[in-house]
């Protein structure tokens, strides 16, 4: 979502398939970043993906396809490890992540769907462009995603499907979704609002913006940390003992459930972690941010049932914990 490993995205230029292209074959799409593989297949599009980026996992059948990106972080560092090599990366100006246009140019890709909301979540429209920079020849479509805030995840599924001359598709898609998150919200609604902070990064910390202070109100909480709409905050440890929550819920951008339960160690030690109200009355929460939270496409509705069964036990029951989330 804001300066990490992630899968974020958000909107910017496109070409629609023409009538003649949708007379003919498929299109051939690339999609570089886990958001837009699932809003791709959502849309019914999964038989025309020719490529992915190499962290797209879902839907689990998008792993046979070839990975045409990869990053420059060595796998396996610890939080404050990978915000290091990160910074020094940007600060040599350089990309986080590389994308191999001569296999993109191998596999024939005519659309490629990239963003443009994070220089380090994913493969940026900038970054694709100088890649294709060179290319002799029919250039590729780039759809290049922005969304930072539901609306905007709303959007990003109309783009993609205007793209794919699905529009009608992707009307039906959203109407789904907001339908699902519209249910959850009302129900709710009625009942008391614990304080909520959600920390997307655990050393240094940050707190989660964008779409998930969103979420946070839609489950029936008050989030304390971030701000809709907005890029995630840098906090200081302080910050979150005087905002001293309710319930916290930890959301790693790039970490599955287990790693984020790992690396925590890091955030329970500090000093008056002990301390905290959340703590105290054992509502601190480890989930999968790298599949969940920091994916603003279709699963942005799994997000919320999640937070919606750690905020309001005794309302909603969808199946995620252990899977999706636990009690740290």
């Amino acid at each position: 979502m804001a300066a990490r490993a992630c899968g974020a995205a958000g909107a910017s230029g496109s070409s629609k398939i023409t009538d003649s292209d949708a007379a003919g074959s498929q299109p051939r799409i690339a999609a570089l970043l886990p958001s837009a593989t699932e809003i791709v297949a959502a849309l019914g599009f999964e038989p025309a993906l020719v490529a992915r980026s190499h962290e797209c996992d879902f839907p689990d059948s998008v792993t046979k396809l070839p990975a045409i990106t990869d990053s420059k972080i060595e796998s396996g560092l610890g939080s404050a490890n990978v915000d290091q090599r990160i910074k020094e990366i940007v600060e040599q100006g350089l990309s986080v992540y590389r994308v191999d246009a001569d296999a993109l140019q191998e596999l024939a890709a005519d659309i490629v769907v990239t963003q443009s909301q994070c220089e380090v979540c994913a493969i940026s429209e900038k970054e694709l462009e100088s890649a294709l920079g060179d290319w002799l020849g029919k250039r590729p479509r780039i759809v290049s995603l922005t969304a930072q805030d539901v609306a905007g995840v709303w959007r990003d599924i109309s783009l993609v499907a205007d793209a794919l001359n699905a529009g009608h598709d992707g009307d039906g898609l959203i109407a789904a979704l907001s339908s699902r998150m519209e249910a959850i919200r009302k129900r709710a609604a009625s009942h008391a609002k614990p304080r909520v902070a959600c920390i997307e990064w655990i050393d240094p910390l940050m707190a989660a913006g964008n779409w998930v202070p969103e979420l946070v109100q839609m489950a029936g909480g008050e989030d304390l940390l971030g701000t809709a709409g907005e890029h995630s905050p840098w906090i200081e440890w302080d910050t979150l003992e005087r905002a001293n929550p309710d319930a916290i819920v930890i959301m790693p951008c790039g970490f599955d459930l287990a790693r984020t339960r790992s690396e925590s160690v890091t955030l329970t030690g500090q000093p008056g972690w002990t301390q905290l109200a959340a703590v105290n009355a054992g509502q601190v929460f480890v989930t999968d941010g790298h599949h969940y939270f920091n994916r603003p496409g279709p699963r942005l509705v799994e997000s919320l049932e999640i937070l919606a069964e750690i905020l309001h036990p005794d309302l909603f029951s969808f199946g995620h914990e252990g899977l999706g989330w636990q009690r740290l």
